[in-house]
């Protein structure tokens, strides 16, 4: 096998601990040399020195958690570093150690058989945390929303069946008032905006239950968590606005595509980059967000087609726009999804749409453009003697007998 980095080290990394095993060939001849270091930021510069001192060139680490991101930090810049998927990398059952991980970590690095992860720049990765806080914000608040439903349906208080949003200005109302220990129906539903479709008959029965202390508190309790999680959110937001500075052209030219909203925009770029030198192809970004059918083949046989798990934030975010931009009248993505939906079903046709999507997001950021809609006649303008010949076989099983002649 060929030898591609003839001194090069395998990180092992743990959350206290980081074996290092740095592999030095010269011909036939193979030695390694092993030390264990601290998780200390101390400790780190004493493994970069240590790896410099033997001349070590390429140093290849598996991503644990979140153990490898301060060893990467210390280390870039002065190695070529390689982040190899766990999954791709296992050794040979048995004889398992943390030595003989690194050692093996080194062997695949030497002879190129880690297939570096995807890792982007410093800013990138703190817009990352900021669109990944933000959703998770904004799941906590859902969370408490549901918990106050509950709490309502439990004291008899059916104000979903008459509030779309609970949380509006109509409900937060009605909420606080409870909590402050109003009990009368006809004065919470006074508290109700002109806009809400129920009737004030039907306002006043759903508000008419059996609410007690216990139940003021949990509403109280609920309610003070959803606005220090509101509050946030918009500090959050503040901030994204900053970080995005740098990469505003990038998102204002994602917005112009179907679906893609300001937040959309904000999650594809932190989760991307902007640089798309980083993928070869359209088709090997699409696969790094599990958006293609997997290759699993055996005896010619095909075994399965199922998308494999991937970056859930990227994944569920362009999935949800592909859900909204099938719903643009007269444009290709809803004509794709139409197309799809008939011989596989919904959820296929909204993975391809999402697919679609990515992989014009891809060329967007590649060559500086705005996004150019094909069209909903896109598909029938590529082939007409095929959606003739379909067309004429519909009328054919319904029992009709047509002449076809040129326009």
């Amino acid at each position: 096998m060929d030898l591609v980095h003839p001194t090069c080290a395998g990180l092992d990394v743990h959350q206290q601990t980081v074996v290092a095993c740095v592999r030095v060939g010269s011909g036939k001849t193979v030695t390694y040399a092993v030390r264990t270091f601290g998780t200390t930021t101390q400790e780190l510069l004493a493994l970069s020195d240590w790896l410099s001192t033997l001349g070590c060139t390429h140093v290849a680490l598996e991503s644990s958690g979140v153990y490898w991101k301060p060893v990467w930090h210390i280390l870039d810049g002065h190695f070529e570093l390689v982040l190899a998927n766990a999954m791709h990398i296992r050794n040979i059952p048995g004889r398992k150690s943390d030595v003989n991980d690194a050692t093996w970590i080194a062997d695949l690095l030497a002879h190129g058989l880690i297939r570096s992860s995807f890792v982007p720049h410093e800013p990138i990765q703190e817009l990352r945390d900021l669109t990944r806080t933000r959703k998770q914000l904004v799941r906590e608040i859902a969370q408490h929303t549901l918990r106050i439903q509950k709490t309502l349906e439990t004291a008899n208080v059916k104000l979903t069946a008459v509030l779309a949003d609970i949380m509006g200005g109509s409900g937060r109302a009605i909420l606080q008032a409870l909590v402050a220990g109003e009990r009368n129906p006809d004065r919470l539903a006074a508290l109700a905006s002109d806009r809400v479709h129920a009737s004030r008959a039907d306002l006043v029965a759903a508000l008419h239950g059996r609410v007690t202390a216990h139940h003021r508190f949990m509403l109280k309790l609920h309610l003070t968590q959803i606005e220090a999680l509101e509050t946030a959110v918009r500090e959050v937001e503040a901030r994204l606005g900053e970080a995005l500075a740098p990469f505003r052209v990038a998102v204002d030219r994602l917005i112009t595509m179907p679906g893609i909203s300001e937040t959309a925009a904000r999650v594809i770029v932190a989760e991307i980059g902007f640089d798309m030198s980083r993928f070869p192809t359209a088709a090997h970004l699409v696969s790094w967000a599990g958006l293609c059918p997997r290759l699993h083949e055996s005896a010619g046989k095909r075994l399965s087609t199922r998308i494999r798990s991937s970056n859930p934030w990227l994944k569920t975010t362009l999935v949800q726009a592909a859900w909204s931009a099938a719903r643009k009248k007269d444009s290709y993505l809803r004509a794709q999804f139409l197309r799809l939906k008939s011989r596989r079903g919904p959820k296929k046709a909204v993975i391809a749409v999402a697919a679609s999507m990515l992989t014009a997001a891809y060329y967007m950021l590649k060559d500086g453009v705005d996004y150019r809609d094909l069209g909903g006649d896109h598909f029938d303008r590529r082939d007409k003697a095929k959606l003739a010949k379909r067309l004429i076989a519909r009328l054919h099983d319904l029992g009709l007998t047509v002449e076809v002649r040129a326009a």
